[in-house]
């Protein structure tokens, strides 16, 4: 059973926020915990956040040194 949100006027839910920027509903929940979408509000279960917020910059390590580092940890591969 999936509920009717009605969301305030200049506000998005997560659902839509999340299909605008390509990302999984729970990842957006997460950004909103963490404060990293600015101007979001929280009403019960509901996050409301602008309809105009940037989508936060991914701070993960996807390139660099870090890659692959469980590979280069023994020094030997173990084909």
């Amino acid at each position: 059973m999936q509920r009717e949100v009605t969301m305030l006027e200049g506000y998005v839910t997560v659902q839509e926020i999340a299909k605008k920027w390509g990302v999984s509903p729970r990842t957006v929940q997460h950004m909103c915990v963490q404060g990293k979408i600015k101007g979001v509000a929280k009403f019960g279960r509901s996050w409301a956040i602008p309809q105009d917020a940037p989508k936060p910059t991914d701070n993960r390590m996807k390139s660099g040194k870090y890659v692959n580092w469980r590979k280069n940890l023994g020094g030997e591969s173990k084909e």
